[in-house]
């Protein structure tokens, strides 16, 4: 099935406009990172978790009056699924004299709701120590993630497109995560696992793309060998195009319903997913191509060898 019968649609003619758009997003994001930072959550920080269901439906507003009044005002209250079900994150572990901070909070929901009994789902504590080192081991497994592409793309085709691939990769993560940080307040986003599996799947689904347009490239390459790289490029990109967008618009799809519909606690998860499709879309292209195209025409303007 092609979405499109044929296009000739002159992509790297265009790619100038496509770097100072990317360099404004990733400006953007770094000057938002600056400033405002990004929350993390109970993952990275440490603190204690705990998800209650209640027989009746409840606000988040009683929620946050009980919590104040036990003390916890700067709680994290989140709906989790169903209006029945609320997510509580507080930062503190231990409670002076080693009261257990699930006891403070069973009591202060008992206290506010005695005629709407409640049951605890899941409670867990996480230590600082513990949060820092999954804070560390989640950039690992990202700039882990990058290096195995670039050496499987690399290896696959030539080593220039690894180099596109994970110039375009660690671009679309930048992106991704300068807008997290924009976008947090409007929604609650925050950094913690399931936003880490978001990126990782990002990388995933990209390089994806990538492989695809790369390999139709080389496949040209070996048909039209006198046609020009920049002309090459356009023709091949221009034949998986229909691909493309059959393939991400399938993805965009379904992570514009879990966005909506998701709630709460899927919404960074979601948001960061939608953001990068749309984003790995136009860097396979712009960014990933463009950066072989750009080293091979330079190469011949200086009389190297491209290999």
């Amino acid at each position: 099935m092609r979405f499109f019968k044929k296009t000739n649609i002159d992509f790297m003619g265009r790619r100038y406009f496509w770097y100072a758009f990317s360099g404004l997003l990733i400006l953007g994001g770094m000057v938002s990172l600056a400033v405002k930072g990004v929350d993390f959550g109970i993952d990275f920080l440490g603190g204690t978790e705990i998800i209650v269901r209640f027989q009746d439906p409840v606000t988040i507003g009683d929620m946050r009056s009980s919590m104040e009044r036990v003390g916890f005002g700067r709680a994290e209250i989140k709906t989790f699924g169903a209006p029945t079900d609320i997510l509580i994150r507080t930062e503190t572990i231990q409670l002076e004299g080693g009261a257990a901070v699930g006891d403070r909070i069973r009591q202060g929901l008992s206290s506010t709701f005695p005629s709407n009994p409640f049951t605890v789902l899941r409670e867990a504590k996480i230590g600082p120590k513990i949060g820092a080192e999954l804070r560390r081991d989640a950039i690992y497994a990202i700039v882990a993630s990058l290096i195995a592409m670039a050496i499987y793309i690399g290896f696959r085709f030539k080593w220039i497109y690894g180099v596109g691939a994970v110039v375009a990769l660690t671009h679309d993560v930048l992106v991704t995560l300068g807008l997290v940080s924009l976008f947090n307040g409007v929604l609650t986003l925050e950094i913690d696992q399931n936003m880490i599996a978001a990126f990782l799947t990002i990388v995933g689904t990209s390089v994806n793309d990538t492989v695809v347009i790369f390999d139709r490239i080389r496949e040209n390459q070996r048909i039209f060998k006198t046609m020009p790289l920049r002309e090459l490029m356009n023709k091949s990109i221009n034949e998986t195009l229909s691909r493309t967008i059959i393939t991400m618009g399938t993805i965009f799809t379904v992570l514009m319903v879990l966005l909506v519909f998701g709630g709460e606690v899927n919404r960074g998860f979601s948001f960061a997913l939608t953001v990068g499709t749309v984003v790995g879309t136009y860097s396979t292209i712009y960014i990933a191509s463009a950066v072989v195209l750009e080293w091979t025409l330079r190469s011949k303007a200086t009389g190297q060898i491209v290999s």
